[in-house]
């Protein structure tokens, strides 16, 4: 794979306007950690189709097992990065679990993730959906089509347990918002109680993403929240039917980053550097031309030494189009986003938005102010990193001019309430108005006392 990829890459360097001019690195053999995920393919392709190698990095990828212990392989130093969940870089950051300084130059993609139910509670849902003139579907389905089925299941006496990946991944926040915005209750955390099942009508815990569709099959949880391919992977083996995309639920909503530590960002500024740079063309060859290179990405991860699930599954969702339940295949072309919309720049306001559910949620314990969101975010993102990175590529006649955000403050523009599910518009600079406007979940000086919201 990789010495085709290396053919491939010579014949188009045939018409590249300029080679990458080689920085000074300070470390050039590295070693990067991922999860099985699609979303992890800006890694890949900066491997196979030889964009490391044009920085003079020499790199190595290594599948982990878990999220925990990515993160503790870039916190120990076996990793020099990593793949990460964004929530993982901020709870590090601010003591949450593990406490390290991990910061993050590069946002990997935008959208990826679904939430898929079970055959048997997709059956129990299906009443309470409207259908089109067809007798499909309407999308995006509310969890209020859920509602009464955990009710039943309530008064029965038994548990609805879902399954996330991991307590500050997107996935969580994903699944519990969407709950909310149905009405259900996700339940919460405390400091003594970091289960975050307090309250809940809905009982969430970790499973590691590619365990997802057969921990469903077994019986254990219901459905669950998870990247691609492991949502179309139930779909294909006919177990399960996916719900909702995060697409549907946020539009263009931010998912994974690239994480470092800030000391490896301090001591090797210019392999930093180096590696934003393969990673920016990475993602720009994974969008050019309307997604022209989708394909040859879907082998590339169907590999065993990457995702390796069936391409078929893998480009279900990564070529355009998404199936929920069988047969029924629709396009949503922004499933996957890897370059487009500013997907790679990190944010500021992304950053904040994961501290509001954590907040929300009592992951952070007390109220904070506007301002201590805003630092955090400053700590963690360094969107300065990746506007260097960029600035050399265009130089280099690599990258547009255009394709940047030069101007940016670090904070998008609010999200209209039309783009997420429950209607309620996010502003990054306004954080505690944000967790205000929101009906379920901590606001003001709550806090979880027991098993009691006080406050």
């Amino acid at each position: 794979m990789k010495r085709i990829a290396s053919l491939l890459a010579a014949t188009t360097m045939l018409v590249t306007p300029a080679m990458a001019e080689l920085l000074d690195l300070e470390k050039d053999e590295l070693t990067f950690g991922f999860i099985k995920l699609t979303d992890m393919a800006p890694l890949a392709v900066a491997y196979e189709q030889g964009f490391f190698d044009d920085e003079g990095l020499f790199v190595t990828l290594e599948a982990q097992a878990n999220w925990k212990v990515l993160l503790d392989g870039v916190i120990d130093g076996q990793l020099d990065g990593a793949h990460m969940l964004a929530g993982q870089p901020l709870a590090a950051t601010i003591g949450f679990g593990t406490k390290a300084h991990i910061v993050t130059p590069f946002s990997m993609d935008l959208n990826g993730n679904g939430i898929t139910v079970s055959n048997q509670i997709w059956e129990q849902m299906k009443p309470n959906v409207p259908l089109d003139a067809e007798g499909k579907p309407i999308h995006p389905i509310s969890a209020a089509a859920l509602a009464p089925v955990v009710e039943s299941y309530k008064t029965e006496g038994k548990p609805f347990n879902m399954g996330m990946v991991f307590p500050v991944s997107t996935h969580n926040y994903e699944l519990r918002y969407w709950l909310a915005a149905g009405g259900l209750e996700p339940g919460y955390y405390s400091p003594e109680n970091i289960t975050g099942q307090i309250g809940a009508d809905v009982l969430l815990s970790v499973t590691p993403p590619p365990q997802m569709p057969a921990t469903m099959e077994a019986g254990t949880i219901y459905g669950y929240s998870v990247g691609e391919p492991w949502n179309q992977q139930a779909v294909a083996k006919g177990i399960g039917v996916p719900v909702i995309t995060d697409y549907e639920l946020w539009k263009n909503n931010p998912e994974k980053v690239f994480g470092i530590t800030d000391e490896f960002a301090r001591e090797n500024p210019n392999t930093t550097l180096a590696v934003v740079k393969a990673l920016i063309r990475a993602a720009m060859w994974l969008d050019e031309n309307d997604n022209a290179n989708r394909m040859a990405a879907v082998e590339m991860l169907s590999q065993p030494e990457y995702v390796g699930a069936d391409a078929d599954v893998i480009a279900a969702s990564m070529t355009g189009t998404f199936e929920y339940e069988k047969g029924d295949v629709r396009e949503v072309p922004d499933f996957n986003v890897f370059f487009r919309y500013n997907a790679t720049y990190p944010f500021y306001s992304d950053a904040v938005w994961y501290l509001t559910q954590m907040r929300r949620w009592g992951q952070i314990a007390e109220a904070k102010p506007n301002t201590w969101y805003d630092e955090v975010a400053r700590s963690v993102y360094k969107p300065e990193i990746y506007l260097q990175a960029a600035r050399l590529l265009v130089e280099e006649g690599l990258a547009n001019e255009a394709d940047f955000p030069w101007d940016s403050d670090g904070y998008k523009a609010p999200t209209p309430a039309a783009d997420i599910i429950d209607g309620i518009a996010y502003d990054g600079k306004a954080p505690n108005a944000y967790l205000e406007s929101l009906p379920i979940g901590l606001k003001g000086n709550q806090k979880v006392i027991g098993t009691e919201i006080q406050g």
